[in-house]
């Protein structure tokens, strides 16, 4: 049984909830995939690069704890002071470079490193590449957690549609403003439904991202980066948000039986050329877009050989997102026993 050395960057609220699960799932990683493990590096900003290549106590860790280990001064001296097996990458994202991420990969992979991350930067700014590199080396760069948190999407196309050519996807993927719109239907206004949803800690302390199309932008161009095999930049996705959207046109449009939602989605034309967009949009009551309420995400999926394929995401919170990187994982071990 392998143990492998695993090393976090970025430890805020998904690098914690994922250290979490990997502890809550020890036993079960053990007996069932006979996967071992331990985190032998941590880094953040405001921890710096930390080390500990015979492993931090979990526990400890999500205490504050973080008992003395080595500490480095850039990525390459972390990831050798950790003995790194697997990068989990966490750090913030920034859609137009995907740096500094995309160099922490980069670096990773050329080290030899399986790298996972939930960072969408990378993949919209440097899929091929990544793909390419990780192949190279013989490793794997994988992104689970980057759309829709841990439902299966890119591990659903690579592993359980074969030859399936992906023609159109359609869905909500953005949960601030699909909750945004769902409260204003109850009554509130547009300040009030930005700060609950603030509250509930869905929505960052600027949500200018979520509410002006430009997460769901990303997410669109990371579908069809990957999916599609067409490299859109989020800037080329035709894109609205949700500002102009008053309490009373969605009241009303509800009322009508015709609900505002933030629609997303890419189509491939008959010449091959993909479109893509994000925009406001009402949808009848028999559509499945117009059930989906709160905090919830879903996306439907028309292929040349399945007509339609729905997947829905409900109420995801920090444990959801980390389930996509943990999935990551037991690919990656599983891939490697495979291989012995």
């Amino acid at each position: 049984m392998k143990t492998y050395n695993l090393a976090l960057l970025g430890f805020g609220n998904v690098g914690r909830a994922l250290a979490g699960l990997l502890q809550s799932k020890r036993a079960e990683l053990r007996k069932k995939y006979e996967i071992e493990w331990r985190i032998t590096g941590v880094a953040s900003r405001r921890l710096g690069w930390l080390a500990n290549p015979d492993g931090f106590d979990v526990d400890a860790l999500l205490a504050g704890d973080y008992q003395s280990p080595i500490t480095s001064s850039n990525i390459q001296d972390w990831l050798k002071a950790s003995q790194a097996d697997v990068l989990f990458e966490n750090s913030s994202m920034n859609p137009h470079t995907g740096q500094p991420a995309l160099d922490y990969i980069r670096t990773a992979l050329k080290a030899g490193i399986h790298t996972v991350t939930a960072n969408k930067g990378p993949v919209v700014c440097g899929y091929h590449e990544l793909r390419d590199l990780a192949a190279a080396r013989g490793k794997r760069f994988l992104f689970e957690a980057t759309v829709m948190g841990g439902a299966p999407i890119f591990s659903l196309f690579r592993e359980a549609l074969p030859a399936a050519s992906l023609q159109r996807f359609r869905g909500i993927l953005n949960s601030t403003t699909n909750l945004i719109i769902t409260e204003m239907e109850n009554g509130l206004m547009f300040d009030q439904a930005v700060k609950k949803a603030q509250e509930l800690g869905i929505a960052e302390t600027d949500p200018s991202a979520d509410v002006d199309g430009w997460d769901a932008a990303v997410k669109v161009s990371a579908l069809a980066t990957v999916l599609m095999d067409v490299p859109i930049k989020p800037q080329d996705v035709q894109r609205e948000g949700i500002r102009a959207l008053a309490p009373e046109i969605v009241q009303a449009a509800r009322a009508e039986g015709r609900p505002y939602k933030l629609v997303c989605q890419a189509e491939r034309g008959d010449d091959g050329q993909v479109t893509a967009s994000v925009r406001p949009a009402q949808v009848p009551l028999n559509d499945p877009l117009a059930s989906v309420r709160g905090a919830s995400s879903i996306i439907q999926f028309q292929m040349d050989t399945i007509y339609g394929l729905t997947l829905s995401e409900q109420d995801p919170d920090a444990i959801t997102t980390a389930y996509g990187p943990l999935a990551d994982f037991i690919t990656i071990a599983r891939t490697e026993a495979s291989a012995r």
